[in-house]
């Protein structure tokens, strides 16, 4: 039987309405508080059972639901929570096949690339059930290495450690791996994120579906996501921008194994070159910069990035130029960052047609009452 602890009355606590995280502030308890990354019951004010989820006081979040009924997380649950979330995705060899809350495993992000799997756990919960979580990931999937990618900042919000490695504790080479008709350079351990966002791989190909014979811009461009796949379907000329060096110089390595000579990449802060060359004019450009507010205090400098930027490359479009551009920023409501794009519109003096209104694709779900999970939007407007 789990320990039970209960919502204070008087409190709006969101978990009451479906929420699945509840805050230090928000919980009352009744003798010695639980174990740190155990199992806990939580109830409302009147003891009718909320869930079950893992505890961790040392967070402000010290509850995170993994059930809906009062069941631990031991090695039978957590084998069918990975079962489930696997048989989501289907048989994709690049995709995400955990994606924390969405799946009721809280903080436990698994991404595959082919024959590797890349496992980040960003709660003590999920850090303590690694060694299984591993051990059902060998025996299911048969990945060829798993990377434990646990450097992520939120770890120490939960008072851990940050870290990568290899479960098998070998070294691993970065590798050339083919997806979507190319051929990407993947560095499991040394790379941010390995370089390669499988949440944007969709839009690689939405965009590059509008790229044949334009002029391009990737702003942001990483290892050239956005730039290769528009080049590989018929863009006239492409310029990726980014102020990475070992970004820029794995595009241009792509660029040369896809023998792509349509696209050029360029070390640069997207700032100043937007504003260095804004004589340039482009037929098609895409914004997809890292995230800008990481905290609630950062929204008000974010929503200025974003519409700074936006107000530059219209600048540099003419009509009938397309604008695909994007936010990863979670605290950054679509509504906000629609508001952001819209007034760079009018500063620009731009009429913009609404091609398309994006988010985040389905190996990325969300659930309804849990809008911490929803992150990724994006506007593709056409220049009227």
């Amino acid at each position: 039987m789990l320990r039970a602890v209960r919502l204070a009355k008087g409190r709006p606590a969101r978990a009451l309405r479906g929420h699945p995280w509840a805050y230090r502030a928000e919980v009352e308890l009744a003798g010695p508080p639980p174990t740190d990354g155990d199992c806990v019951e939580l109830t409302d004010p009147r003891g009718y059972t909320l869930g079950a989820g893992l505890w961790n006081a040392r967070s402000q979040i010290v509850w995170r639901r993994h059930s809906s009924v009062a069941r631990p997380l031991d090695d039978a649950l957590l084998g069918e929570r990975l079962a489930a979330a696997v048989a989501r995705r289907g048989p994709a060899a690049f995709s995400r096949i955990v994606y924390a809350e969405a799946d009721h495993l809280p903080g436990l992000i698994v991404d595959r690339f082919g024959p590797l799997l890349s496992v980040q756990a960003n709660t003590l919960g999920m850090d303590r059930r690694l060694p299984a979580i591993v051990d059902w990931l060998r025996r299911h999937l048969s990945p060829e290495e798993i990377v434990l990618r646990n450097d992520a900042p939120a770890r120490e919000l939960e008072g851990l450690g940050l870290s990568v490695s290899t479960a098998s504790g070998k070294p691993l080479a970065p590798r050339r791996l083919s997806f979507n008709g190319l051929s990407w350079q993947v560095d499991l351990l040394g790379g941010q994120k390995t370089g390669l966002y499988l949440d944007q791989f969709p839009q690689h190909a939405r965009v590059a579906s509008l790229a044949k014979g334009r002029r391009m811009l990737d702003a942001f461009c990483n290892q050239g996501g956005f730039a290769l796949a528009a080049a590989q379907a018929g863009a006239r000329e492409v310029l990726g921008v980014d102020q990475s060096e070992e970004a820029v110089a794995a595009a241009r390595a792509n660029a040369v194994e896809n023998g792509l000579a349509t696209a050029a990449f360029e070390v640069a802060n997207v700032f100043d070159w937007l504003r260095l060359r804004a004589d340039e004019r482009f037929d098609l450009i895409v914004l997809d910069p890292p995230p800008f507010a990481r905290s609630k205090t950062a929204v008000e400098g974010a929503l200025r990035g974003y519409k700074d930027l936006a107000l530059r490359a219209l600048k540099m479009l003419g009509p009938g130029g397309i604008l695909a551009t994007y936010s990863c920023s979670q605290r950054v409501t679509e509504d906000l960052f629609t508001e952001a794009t819209a007034s760079a519109a009018a500063d620009a003096r731009r009429a913009l047609r609404v091609i398309e209104r994006v988010g985040q694709p389905p190996d990325h779900p969300e659930l309804l009452n849990f809008p911490e999970g929803r992150y990724l939007k994006g506007l593709i407007l056409e220049v009227v």
